[in-house]
């Protein structure tokens, strides 16, 4: 058990399914009172009732109020997971384009807006920012994907450099695969790069539950990633090359 959860507030968006709904779960059964949050109202009200969790339908972000006063007060921990794996190159549609934006990176700037002021006072609070692997590398086949994919991380990155003294803790998540509907979604591209190593969503959960108890800002459900990380990081012709040569025979087997 992770001793910090226990009666923890928690708000989990994007909890209807998926990598959301297994944090949910797993930080219920940390003990910790969970708000679980989705569009889908029907989904929510599923995974609340099924851990005896708080369900709040909703845009994930515009939900920080009505989740803090269903907790009574105070949120604890804030999983901003909703995500949308939108594909597509520079060509995508701007609509694509802007919701990518929208919901990958605008709603976790939106939700920390809204907590901050509470932890800074409080001087403890925890944001949680499932981003992906594709924001430490990139995904062929889905550039606004890959772009605010990074953008999540830059922002969680600088989260937790501005306001860690101050008692803020952020994880960023980042797995690569994980099988999911958004999985199913990344068509030909995800079955190449994707899907020979996909984990289920509770390796996930599990995941970031042992950075909590490393105080780690990095989670990596895939720990292969912080070879390519470091790789990328120190020839980055090199591994431009070696994903070029990747989109290549993504192309070829089109």
């Amino acid at each position: 058990m992770v001793e910090a959860m226990q009666g923890a507030g928690v708000v989990v968006t994007g909890a209807g399914g998926g990598i959301g709904a297994a944090l949910a779960r797993r930080f219920a059964a940390e003990g910790a009172r969970v708000v679980v949050n989705d569009l889908d109202a029907d989904k929510v009200k599923a995974v609340a009732d099924e851990i005896g969790g708080i369900a709040v339908a909703g845009d994930a972000s515009a939900i920080v109020a009505e989740a803090r006063d269903a907790l009574g007060g105070t949120v604890d921990v804030y999983c901003a997971n909703a995500g949308v794996g939108s594909g597509g190159s520079e060509a995508a549609d701007e609509s694509v384009w802007a919701l990518a934006w929208d919901v990958n990176v605008m709603a976790h700037v939106r939700a920390a807006h809204a907590l901050l002021p509470d932890w800074l006072e409080r001087g403890h609070g925890r944001f949680v920012s499932t981003v992906s692997a594709a924001g430490l590398l990139t995904m062929i086949g889905a550039a606004p994907y890959s772009v605010t994919k990074h953008g999540a991380y830059a922002f969680a990155e600088w989260l937790s450099l501005t306001y860690r003294h101050r008692g803020v803790k952020v994880h960023a998540i980042c797995p690569q695969g994980v099988r999911t509907d958004m999985l199913e979604a990344t068509g030909s591209a995800g079955d190449l790069v994707l899907q020979p190593t996909a984990i289920e969503p509770e390796a996930v959960a599990d995941a970031l539950m042992k950075g909590i108890e490393e105080d780690r800002f990095l989670v990596l459900p895939h720990p292969e990633v912080a070879a390519y990380y470091q790789a990328r990081a120190a020839d980055p012709d090199r591994w431009m090359t070696n994903m070029n040569h990747l989109q290549q025979k993504w192309e070829t087997a089109q």
